[in-house]
């Protein structure tokens, strides 16, 4: 009951953060100037959008199952693209919860449960990694026009309210995990409960370097590489599905798709309100256009891809609820 409890507050928060965060998005929108901007789409771009994301799926199961292959070298890669689909489509209802549906579809004998779960924290390491270079890069390309607007919108506010006490505060979270990681090792004989965090721990530090025991490691590079190239380009098929916003580059593009994939760190469903409150800040922060133009972009980039994960999602879940029976 305590662990229901405590599934119900966390998700009865995060649905209240999200439409906290859709008000701000939204609030103030002329409507009849977003409908008009609709009007003008052009959609074959927005075709071109759906390829890119499915592309994205498509190597995002060839990153994973590069990384569960050391594993369990039986695991099929069918197994995997539903896995991936059905975890993504329980992420848009209930954030981060995805994640763990996803391993239990592929854990098996020879993989167990924690194990799953380390290569998908590998997974998520790597996407980081990814955009922060991506950030990076498209600083770089654009130091004048992003930096100011990185640094007053996005990296101002974080430090403001955590001042000088982040040091202070990654100090004090090493030395607790030090503590605990020394007291469950030191005492996994003598404490059952101490034993079986040890235990999986060890799962998922296995999982976790599980990118060490691939014979080939080009397979999870490229894919990564594959991924983030499609997530780009999804950003710039919304951008060039949309006539007002024709004197953006792919370097914008760049740049909006790293905003927009930072917003995936707050938890609320499926990342509504928060991505569409960073892009369409972004969009009329540094090209001047209006915030009903900023939220068409984010509301077309998130709802194509939030229809195309439904979907996915339902026919995977679908797909393995008849395999498991037979």
């Amino acid at each position: 009951m305590n662990k229901k409890a405590a599934n119900i507050i966390k998700y009865t928060l995060s649905g209240i953060l999200a439409v906290v965060l859709v008000w701000f998005a939204f609030r103030g929108v002329d409507w009849q100037a977003f409908w008009e901007g609709l009007k003008q789409t052009r959609w074959i771009w927005v075709v071109l959008y759906f390829l890119a994301a499915v592309l994205a799926l498509v190597f995002r199961e060839e990153r994973w199952t590069a990384l569960m292959r050391p594993l369990d070298p039986d695991i099929k890669r069918l197994g995997v693209w539903d896995a991936i689909n059905v975890g993504n489509l329980v992420n848009v209802v209930l954030p981060g919860a995805g994640e763990f549906v996803r391993c239990g579809y592929v854990s098996s004998k020879r993989m167990s449960y924690d194990k799953a779960f380390g290569t998908i924290a590998c997974e998520r390491l790597s996407d980081v990694v990814a955009i922060v270079i991506l950030l990076i890069t498209a600083l770089a390309l654009k130091w004048e026009s992003f930096a100011p607007f990185f640094a007053e919108n996005i990296w101002g506010p974080m430090a403001g309210r955590m001042g000088g006490s982040l040091p202070w505060l990654l100090a004090a979270l090493a030395v607790l995990l030090a503590v605990f990681f020394w007291a469950v090792f030191r005492f996994r004989s003598s404490v059952r409960l101490f034993a079986k965090i040890a235990d999986t721990l060890k799962g998922l530090g296995t999982g976790f370097a599980s990118v060490a025991q691939m014979e080939r490691k080009w397979p999870f590079l490229l894919s990564t590489l594959g991924i983030w190239v499609m997530y780009v380009a999804m950003m710039f098929c919304t951008i060039r599905a949309l006539p007002m916003l024709d004197t953006l580059t792919l370097t914008d593009a760049l740049f909006l798709s790293a905003v927009g994939n930072m917003a995936s760190v707050i938890p609320v469903p499926g990342g509504i309100g928060a991505y569409h409150y960073l892009v369409a800040l972004s969009v009329q922060s540094l090209y001047g256009a209006s915030w009903e133009t900023g939220i068409l972009l984010a509301t077309l980039g998130h709802e194509a891809h939030a229809i195309l994960i439904i979907v996915l999602g339902v026919i995977s879940y679908v797909r393995f609820s008849l395999r498991k029976k037979k």
